[in-house]
């Protein structure tokens, strides 16, 4: 008998990226406003288009440095956020060596935005209570 085959954890934003992120008490999956974006609810993805939102672009050495991770890591997630066009990723050299430089598109501000504003309502409601 074959021994079961142990996959790498999934990743939730392979998922749909508009799947719910929780289940709504007695209402089933949370949708629309109480959603939020899985794709910029993962910490690294979440500090990348921050620093974006902030700076006109940013080379892949000071996104590792800011964000204190691997450079695979890094490339992953990145990936994944140019693959929604939340950014954009442009390569060049100077001379003989590599520059990867990213920013965020109009696509990924608005997404960081509607994020931002459904943490901080959801920030008002926790503290009213």
């Amino acid at each position: 008998m074959a021994k079961p085959q142990r996959g790498r954890r999934p990743d939730p934003a392979e998922k749909d990226a508009s799947a719910p992120l929780r289940t709504v008490r007695g209402r089933g999956p949370a949708e629309g406003p109480l959603a939020l974006d899985r794709l910029i609810h993962e910490r690294l993805r979440l500090g990348i288009l921050s620093a974006l939102a902030v700076n006109e672009s940013l080379t892949f050495h000071d996104l590792k440095k800011l964000m204190g991770t691997t450079d695979g890591n890094l490339s992953v997630h990145a990936r994944k956020l140019e693959e929604a066009a939340y950014i954009t990723c442009h390569k060049s050299f100077e001379g003989r060596v590599p520059k990867t430089e990213y920013a965020i598109t109009p696509v990924g501000r608005r997404a960081l935005e509607r994020y931002l504003d459904h943490m901080e309502a959801l920030i008002r409601t926790t503290r009213e209570r």
